[in-house]
């Protein structure tokens, strides 16, 4: 936080006066709307199969949603400087969680492709205005020595979310249709957005729009552009992967619905402890070493899940994500020491909305096109050689050495 954001700190931000252990409850509410957020983004895929079946969808149909969400998030993200620039960054939290809410109720409605991949664009578009604010409030609310553990409580919220959705979305499906889970967690997120408008902590001061010479900045830089590609590479290995993967486990691998979506949302719980130990070892060995070893097992991982036999299958799925998220630490570290303090931030804000539109919306998209084809496990597959070529991409990475 610079100088400028500390003197616009308002009655939510005591950054001065306050210990990390008092400010753990605004810290945690907005992680909570922060875990509605991922959530909205990604419930689809468990209800896939079903939403299928009840819309008479193709694979490549379910799968060209992901894409659209994908293009809304990516228009959002790289605009969102200009909402919080004029309403607060409290103010944009609220409204992103409200809208998102609105959008996943729309979606519940929807009755035809063209109309649930205008919601969905209209999700991605709600979603995407949060992340920066979200980030910016969190580290408002505690001293600089206490951003690492902000940040990590703030993070928890995907991982969580990788791990309860599915298994939320399978136990709602014994009593609900697909479309009242949808309309249920948007109100959720409805509710939270208005509580959280009354009561939130933080973020009351406004934010910085884009600056236009930082961005040309960036883009001069030839590292940037190989970290583009890696983190869409990390993301197909992540999001990407796990929004076809259950659809996949059902029509490939003749799981019922139910052990598909457990079998996914239980192999993500030892991701929450791994996030923490990349970051330790990001800083013990460097970003570099730690992105070649994620890639290159990973990578293999990835491509067992689409050659694996049934009676494997199981076993593979269950440790394919146990370093893929050991990237992140180390990928937000190498992006540090391309950028300057100043650039920072814009760095990121344009490497994730485009790593997001490749590797969380286009794999999918693709690999759903050849599911429709009868090739389901060669799309898995060819996704998992994508993502070892990382491991060859990183020998063109020059980082500078700022341990």
């Amino acid at each position: 936080m610079n100088d400028v954001e500390t003197t616009q700190v308002g009655k939510g931000n005591t950054i001065g006066s306050e210990t990390f252990r008092t400010q753990l409850k605004p810290l945690l509410f907005i992680a909570s709307i922060f875990l509605l957020n991922f959530t909205a983004r990604i419930i689809a895929a468990p209800l896939l199969p079903t939403i299928e079946k009840d819309l008479g969808f193709s694979h490549g149909d379910a799968g060209s949603l992901f894409l659209f969400l994908s293009i809304g998030y990516f228009i959002s993200l790289l605009g969102s400087g200009h909402i919080s620039s004029r309403i607060t960054h409290r103010k944009t939290i609220a409204v992103s969680a409200i809208a998102v809410g609105v959008a996943l109720s729309l979606i519940s409605f929807s009755k035809s492709l063209f109309a649930m991949r205008c919601c969905v664009f209209v999700l991605g578009i709600s979603a995407g205005i949060y992340l920066p604010s979200g980030i910016t409030t969190v580290t408002s609310l505690v001293k600089p020595r206490h951003w690492g553990k902000a940040v990590a409580i703030h993070e928890l919220a995907p991982n969580l979310s990788f791990i309860l959705t599915p298994l939320l979305a399978e136990m709602l499906l014994h009593w609900f249709m697909w479309r009242n889970i949808l309309f249920f967690v948007g109100m959720v997120s409805v509710i939270m957005g208005i509580v959280f408008f009354q009561l939130g902590e933080g973020g009351n001061f406004l934010g910085e729009a884009p600056n236009f010479s930082s961005i040309k900045k960036i883009l001069k830089i030839p590292a940037f552009w190989i970290l583009i590609a890696l983190f869409s590479l990390a993301i197909t290995s992540t999001l990407g992967i796990y929004n076809m993967l259950p659809l996949y486990l059902v029509t490939e691998h003749g799981m019922s619905q139910d052990w598909a979506n457990s079998l996914v949302g239980t192999s993500r719980i030892s991701t929450l402890g791994m996030a923490f130990l990349g970051g330790w070892a990001t800083d013990r060995f460097g970003p570099k070493p730690i992105m070649i070893g994620v890639f290159f097992v990973t990578g293999i991982l990835t491509l067992l899940i689409g050659m694996a036999s049934t009676h494997w299958i199981a076993a593979v799925v269950f440790v394919q994500p146990v370093l893929a998220v050991c990237f992140y630490p180390a990928g937000f570290a190498a992006l540090s020491t391309i950028s300057t303090p100043e650039n920072r931030n814009m760095a990121i804000s344009l490497t994730i909305p485009i790593a997001f539109v490749l590797g969380g919306g286009t794999v999918p998209a693709l690999i759903g096109i050849m599911a429709d084809k009868g090739y389901f496990s060669w799309g898995i597959s060819l996704s998992g050689v994508l993502i070892m070529a990382g491991f060859f991409l990183l020998f063109f990475l020059k980082l500078s050495d700022s341990r």
